[in-house]
């Protein structure tokens, strides 16, 4: 039961990123941003009402409206990146930088990481070098994509390092509070574009996104009950793949033999990291 929750929970988190790229094709990512915002915090709410869970205060609650907020921007980068239509460079490179971000910081505080983290950077270094490799037909999307990559990993990396800071044993009253900053941002981020403010019927994948998302958090935290955490987050951590594979099945996005390697050794490396 816990291995087949996260893995479930890999592929709702990577079908959700999948959904929010898609969406950002036809509209403009900050508006999908509020839009997968929107449906996630509705359904984590439910969930901290029937566990009776309250919001964090004083510090804790600094840390998730930070996390929130850096989350947030990184989702944003990410639907760019994936509206480009490059989810084999986006998704992993995504997925890495934001599984060595938060080991970093652990690096910080408890000292050097085990052989087998090092060996995950080490190995990240290759799979990001094969991945985004310039295509000679688009090779300003290419670097396009690899920045927007970037900047999904910093949000994904410093979402994840802030939010283990909290001392609370609350799981879904933080993670309200973070979205709730999410959407402020969102608002704010569209106000700024001088964007109107999006109706749900005007993407509907965008909603699903969101659930999804909000669904692999908490099938993750589902996992963590019944299997090891560290098996749990090295499992949940595979979710690059299912954002590519559903690119490729769906939407034809089509890899070199060399594109896959990269993506399998990114793959190897988030799975070393979240391990070690």
């Amino acid at each position: 039961m816990g291995l087949a929750l996260a893995l479930t929970a890999a592929f709702s988190w990577g079908a959700g990123d999948f959904c929010g790229g898609l969406a950002s094709r036809k509209v403009n990512q900050f508006q999908v941003l509020l839009l997968t915002t929107s449906s996630s915090l509705l359904l984590l709410f439910l969930f901290a009402l029937f566990e009776k869970e309250s919001l964090p205060a004083g510090w804790d609650a600094a840390l998730a409206i930070t996390a929130g907020i850096s989350g947030s921007l990184g989702l944003a980068a990410l639907y760019r990146g994936l509206s480009l239509g490059n989810a084999a460079l986006v998704a992993p490179v995504a997925g890495v930088i934001g599984a060595i971000i938060p080991t970093l910081t652990g690096l910080f505080f408890e000292g050097w990481p085990s052989f087998l983290v090092l060996l995950g950077f080490a190995l990240s270094l290759a799979g990001i070098w094969l991945v985004a490799r310039s295509n000679e037909k688009s090779p300003h999307s290419t670097r396009s994509g690899l920045g927007l990559a970037i900047l999904a990993g910093i949000g994904f990396g410093g979402f994840l390092a802030l939010i283990a800071q909290m001392k609370t044993e609350d799981i879904f009253g933080p993670l309200v509070l973070s979205k709730l900053a999410s959407l402020v941002l969102a608002i704010f981020l569209i106000w700024m574009r001088r964007l109107p403010l999006p109706k749900p019927g005007v993407s509907p994948v965008a909603i699903v996104s969101g659930v999804l998302d909000a669904g692999g958090n908490i099938l993750y935290l589902f996992a963590t009950q019944f299997i090891r955490l560290d098996v749990a987050a090295l499992l949940s951590s595979l979710y690059p793949a299912a954002t590519v594979l559903l690119s490729g099945l769906i939407l034809k996005e089509k890899l070199s033999r060399q594109q896959w390697m990269g993506v399998s050794t990114c793959l190897l490396a988030i799975m070393l990291i979240t391990s070690g």
